[in-house]
């Protein structure tokens, strides 16, 4: 018996000695454990045991958990909300929740992963629930969701390839642009979007850069699906894994091509500016010398009879520099700097009335049709604008027609909302009236289409153009602050199609006599002022010849020691607008303390703010544009001689 005891006490002893170890273990792994334990007992729905990680996550003591029920610790309220609630877990042998929200004991909101399992321990039921902080992992999804929507939202093209530039995410952004569905991208190489517009240097330089690991950033044209292309900004960067092991490139882009038209269209603004600026100054320094030229050569011509040789020969030179005053104002009005003398109008009379000026303009091979719209709206501006852009599209037209052909001239109403206008290039909102000319010539291609308004281009051969009419064309619209639009296919012919603000207001005869021939003068005296002797020389010999009585100033201090010194009347001031000293409305306005009902006529190789407002000429003022010949000096004296006075205002200025 004793040897029987002797050998079982032993075997006792190690069993509890092994359970007592294996409690040991069980311990050290419950209380180093990273994720929380609660013990429950199964039938009461107490703690039984809390570990000192989950004590340390929710903030609790130990005491203020064990001993406790479930469901009357708020942190587990939504584990547990009673006694009842308790059930779940006390009925199950497994239950899980993915994301459960917590609460800690200073009310800081965390995120966990809950699984309770049921054990049987010493014949009772034990609920052993672990729970795992994911606050840190949920916040990290939260991020990449939110940097994946900011992706799919975002306005540039993201794309991000394998090592060997094969797709494997795109953006929406890159579905607008490119015209690929994510779909169709995906596995595909990025050599489709390649255009032809770089070489294999381009492209080599790009991979050396990216595969060495760095940033390649510059400018590409690519190609859309629908075989457009399209020019983009990019910057192309390596990925690397947690190795440092390049894995991925990811590319971000952006469609550049419509700011780069509007940059385009800028510069070109500029550079028409520019060139405008040369050529106001330029035909203001050639209408003086032009002056010189035409008023010598009418005079040599009226004292010469016209049986001798040289007669002939100065009417060459006349009919000469009658022409140049042609391109001047063609400079002028592309330069925006010619003075402008608006009326209200019907578009459809003045064109009505060139018709046959240019029917001999293009000639009887080209049939010319004119088709006006009724009820058309009147227009404010000067009706001889409307003849030189006529004049300009219809020699246009003719020159792209080879052989025979047709040209037709349209008229209509035009209205624009804000709308339409976002939506298409080049138009602006307002009521406008149309004016259109359309051939069916040889037509245009986009290089001639994106340089047909700059000055001195031209298509045609030498010698048979200047490249001033549309320029002109294009000046005199943006003057009269209108707008054009060309459409144009090489063998499809040309249609431009200009669109001018309709005038509302109450409209006005503004036709008047021609004049046949010279009127002359009933003997008044003309106080004449110009700062270019030349000019100032033969404007005075003009004038004498037309019988005026002429004293001749060349500064504005001249004239009023003149003026002072005249024992007579003075009937009518010719003066020049631009001038050292004073201008030309300073010296009108003190020379009529002296001669209250003196006339003004002002002379102006341009639009000069002393007599004008943005090119317009003011109300009442009387003016007469150099070049000029005597004929038409004649009917500009006739002219302001009989007109009304009207009183000098600087804040209103009136002639």
């Amino acid at each position: 018996m004793s040897g029987a005891n002797g050998e079982n006490q032993p075997g006792l002893a190690d069993t509890v000695e092994a359970l007592q170890d294996s409690e040991k273990r069980y311990r050290r792994l419950f209380e180093s454990a990273q994720d929380g334990i609660l013990i429950l007992d199964a039938d009461t729905g107490k703690v039984v045991d809390v570990n000192p990680f989950l004590l340390h996550l929710l903030g609790y003591s130990h005491d203020a958990i064990c001993g406790q029920y479930i469901w009357e610790l708020g942190v587990f309220k939504d584990i547990a909300a009673s006694k009842d609630a308790f059930k779940i877990l006390q009925d199950n042998e497994y239950i899980r929740y993915e994301d459960l929200p917590l609460e800690t004991l200073d009310r800081r909101p965390i995120a966990v992963e809950f699984v309770s399992n049921v054990y049987l321990v010493d014949h009772s039921k034990v609920i052993q629930c672990n729970i795992r902080d994911i606050t840190a992992r949920k916040r990290a999804e939260g991020e990449r969701k939110r940097l994946m929507a900011a992706i799919e939202q975002a306005g540039e093209v993201i794309v991000i390839t394998d090592v060997e530039g094969i797709i494997q995410f795109v953006n929406p952004a890159f579905e607008r642009t490119t015209g690929y569905s994510r779909e169709e991208a995906i596995g595909r190489n990025t050599g489709i979007f390649k255009s032809g517009e770089q070489d294999e240097l381009f492209y080599r330089d790009l991979w050396d850069t990216i595969s060495s690991g760095r940033t390649w950033a510059g400018r590409m044209v690519n190609k859309r699906k629908d075989g457009t292309l399209y020019t983009e900004e990019s910057t192309i960067s390596p990925v690397r894994d947690t190795s440092g092991r390049i894995v991925n490139y990811v590319a971000v882009k952006r469609d550049i091509t419509e700011q780069l038209r509007l940059a385009a269209q800028f510069q070109q603004a500029q550079k028409m500016e520019a060139v405008g600026i040369l050529a106001g100054g330029v035909a203001h320094d050639f209408n003086n010398i032009l002056s010189v030229i035409l008023g010598h050569a009418e005079l040599a011509l009226s004292k010469m009879d016209p049986d001798q040789p040289l007669h002939a020969h100065l009417e060459e030179i006349f009919k000469a520099a009658m022409r140049s005053t042609d391109i001047i104002r063609q400079l002028l009005a592309f330069a925006r700097k010619q003075t402008i003398d608006p009326k209200v109008f019907d578009l459809n009379e003045t064109v009505e009335n060139m018709l046959k000026m240019l029917r001999r303009l293009i000639g009887e091979d080209i049939h010319l049709v004119w088709r006006p719209e009724s009820g058309l709206w009147h227009l404010k501006m000067d009706p001889s604008q409307v003849e030189q852009i006529l004049a300009n599209l219809c020699v246009n037209a003719r020159d792209a027609i080879a052989d025979v052909g047709k040209v037709t001239i349209e008229t209509g109403n035009a209205v624009f909302d804000e709308t339409y206008c976002a939506h298409n290039d080049g138009f602006v909102a307002g009521e406008f009236v149309l004016l259109a000319v359309t051939d069916d010539g040889c037509g245009m291609d986009k290089e001639i289409l994106d340089q047909i308004f700059e000055p001195f281009f031209t298509s045609k051969g030498v010698g048979k153009g200047t490249g001033l009419g549309l320029s002109t064309v294009y000046g005199i619209v943006k003057q009269n602050n209108g707008f054009i639009n060309i459409y144009s296919e090489p063998g499809q012919g040309t249609t431009f199609k200009i669109y001018l603000p309709r005038y509302a207001g109450q409209t006005v005869d503004t036709r008047r006599e021609g004049v046949d021939e010279i009127p002359l003068s009933g003997g008044e005296t003309v106080l004449l002022v110009e700062d270019d002797p030349a000019l100032l020389e033969v404007a005075e010999m003009m004038l004498e010849k037309l019988g005026c009585q002429v004293l001749a100033a060349g500064t504005p201090g001249e004239a009023i020691r003149l003026a002072e010194e005249h024992a007579g009347e003075i009937q009518l001031l010719i003066t020049d607008v631009v001038m050292p000293e004073m201008n030309g409305r300073g010296l009108a306005e003190q020379l009529r303390s002296f001669y209250p009902s003196m006339k003004i006529l002002f002379m102006s190789g341009y639009a000069a703010n002393a007599i004008t407002h943005r090119g317009v000429l003011d109300e009442g003022v009387n003016i007469i544009q150099k070049p000029f010949s005597m004929r038409l000096l004649a009917v500009k004296v006739r002219d302001a001689l009989i007109e009304k006075c009207v009183k000098l205002s600087v804040g209103n200025p009136t002639v």
